[in-house]
């Protein structure tokens, strides 16, 4: 029997990023298409010793419901690195989840929705199932192009979703003069700002440069992940956003999934309360650093003339553009 669905599920169409998984499975497979954390980046024993505590100390709490923003000593711990009001601060099931509930809040059939030029692919499937009008903002090698935000281009818009970190999937990062004048301009012209941010400690100097969000707390949306910097598996992400927007993200979770699970969040508590983000983030630096060098050392050496690519600063992405015809 063939079974009515609605329009909305009429148009989904699966994931990109969710197919390239299916493949990477196969064991004779490498894949540079999808962002997957190396996993020698997992910090596997610190983890191991954190899942005892946690059912040393409270099993009990650790198994039962829990708050929709989330575990408390886990959004102190983000408020505090981010230097946010806790009450800022939710939780959510993989930052994923995060694009999912600002779409359901913020966007309506029709509504502008301002993207960069390439965006990620997860973000854009998140929202066309709300049926936005998607509005291009052009880049360059830089990134962004905040001079292209214009009175006409940004009528009506209901935000501007951006990643300044190493981009996805272009690797570039966003210059400071260029978020500075992202920033004047969007608050200029009443423009809502998501940030979307899972490689900002990725850079791998170490030089990291400041968030949108610390430049105009309040007309910023931001989104992180300890995805990259601890284990994707865990599937833990966290928003930031202004009160009213905040109260309205945290009944959309409610209607989605109640909460993020509550023993995953407490694992992630006690892996990084005593500071091992600290001690653990640089080796990542290291490692994606290392192996960013052999890519484009294999580049060089393996691709045609005509083919061109940038050196990133930092994250999981190289982008190559390849001649008309190849």
């Amino acid at each position: 029997m063939k079974w009515a669905i609605s329009r909305r599920a009429q148009q989904l169409t699966s994931s990109a990023i969710r197919e390239i998984l299916k493949v990477t499975e196969r064991p004779e497979v490498i894949s540079f298409a999808g962002g997957l954390p190396s996993p020698a980046s997992f910090p596997v024993a610190a983890m191991e010793a954190a899942v005892a505590r946690v059912f040393a100390d409270n099993p009990q709490g650790a198994l039962q419901y829990a708050a929709t923003e989330g575990y408390m000593p886990l959004r102190e711990f983000v408020a505090k690195r981010y230097n946010v009001d806790v009450e800022r601060v939710m939780i959510t099931t993989g930052s994923q989840q995060a694009l999912d509930l600002i779409a359901k809040v913020m966007i309506d059939p029709g509504s502008p929705v301002l993207v960069e030029t390439p965006s990620y692919l997860g973000a854009l499937q998140a929202f066309s199932l709300f049926e936005p009008e998607f509005v291009s903002i052009p880049t360059d090698e830089k990134g962004l192009i905040p001079e292209a935000l214009t009175p006409e281009l940004t009528a009506g818009a209901r935000f501007l979703y951006a990643l300044p970190n190493f981009q996805n999937p272009t690797g570039r990062r966003l210059p400071l003069e260029r978020r500075q004048e992202l920033v004047k301009r969007a608050k200029e012209l009443g423009v809502l700002l998501v940030e979307d941010d899972p490689y900002g400690e990725l850079s791998y100097s170490g030089n990291q440069l400041p968030s949108l969000l610390s430049m105009n707390p309040d007309g910023v949306i931001y989104m992180g992940s300890f995805s990259k910097i601890l284990a994707p598996g865990m599937r833990l992400g966290f928003v930031i956003a202004p009160p009213d927007l905040h109260f309205k993200l945290c009944q959309a979770k409610q209607a989605s999934d109640l909460h993020t699970p509550t023993f995953t969040q407490r694992i992630a508590y006690e892996t990084i309360k005593d500071g091992l983000l600290e001690r653990h983030i640089p080796t990542i630096r290291e490692l994606y650093g290392k192996q960013c060098a052999f890519m484009l050392d294999a580049l060089k050496r393996h691709m045609p003339t005509g083919v061109t690519w940038n050196a990133p600063e930092g994250g999981m992405f190289i982008w190559v553009e390849l001649p008309e015809g190849l």
